[in-house]
């Protein structure tokens, strides 16, 4: 039987190589282009070998990995973090979770380079690679307009994790796409449990009603800036507040703040 790569890049050419580099080694490819569809994927089947890029919209990859790795057995997918901003990132690089992190290059090298790692994989299987290795195509260097966006990321996602309150943000197809550390802690799941999750799935049975019809009355008045109402969650009562995602004038999802009115 074939082994089965799962792909997952928002860049539709470095899909396509990868895609064409696989299957000339007689992989079976699944395809996917942002990590919130990668989860899907891997919801959806088993895999052996995962192809991952770490900046990607919805779910980034640093998110889609640790997702994979709760999913799996352990030793029985390889993950390899194929990325642009590698060389700026090269001191979180142990902290990723994938077997191999690469670094993208001329697509010639990357050929070259990407082959002897399949090599290592087919000879030894996953459990036996070499574990956080940083592999570059040539001699690269740290830029430093791609580092201040990085540390940019970062400083953003530590504001976000730092607010009191908890905070969900919500795909149009009301899966979870984000969660703060705040909002894990009410409700007592790891962000792997969370991520790609139905909205309505996160709350107990006799809140769902009240949150869909909530969520359906800002998304058919945009200019309604929020609503908010309460939802008892366990021993804790809740007040959420939910408002429209917007990238441009359209809907692109929700955000979904709550906080214990107790406190």
């Amino acid at each position: 039987m074939a082994k089965k790569a799962l792909v997952v890049d928002n860049d539709f050419f470095f899909v396509e190589f990868l895609t064409e580099l696989l299957e000339k080694r007689g992989y079976e490819v699944i395809k996917a282009y942002d990590g919130k569809e990668g989860i899907s994927k891997l919801e959806e089947a088993d895999f052996d070998i995962l192809f991952a890029d770490l900046i990607m919209p919805k779910i980034d990859g640093l998110q889609l990995i640790k997702f994979a790795r709760r999913k799996s057995a352990e030793g029985q997918l390889a993950i390899i973090a194929v990325s642009g901003t590698l060389i700026e990132q090269m001191e979180d690089t142990k902290s990723i979770g994938a077997d191999y992190c690469v670094v993208k290059g001329p697509l010639e090298e990357m050929k070259n380079l990407i082959n002897g790692l399949l090599d290592d994989f087919e000879a030894h299987g996953a459990s036996e690679l070499n574990h956080d290795r940083m592999v570059e195509t040539g001699k690269l260097y740290p830029r430093q307009a791609t580092t201040e966006l990085v540390e940019e990321m970062k400083f953003q996602k530590a504001i976000f994790d730092s607010v009191g309150i908890g905070i969900l943000v919500v795909d149009r197809d009301a899966r979870v796409m984000s969660a703060n550390a705040m909002a894990l802690e009410i409700l007592k799941k790891p962000l792997e449990d969370v991520l790609n999750l139905r909205i309505t799935a996160a709350f107990p049975q006799e809140g769902r009603g009240r949150l869909v019809n909530v969520l359906k009355e800002v998304a058919k008045n945009l200019d309604l800036r929020r609503r908010s109402f309460r939802l008892k969650f366990g021993s804790v009562e809740l007040r959420l507040v939910a408002s429209i995602l917007r990238m441009g004038n359209d809907l692109d999802g929700w955000v979904l703040t709550m906080e214990d009115i107790n406190l």
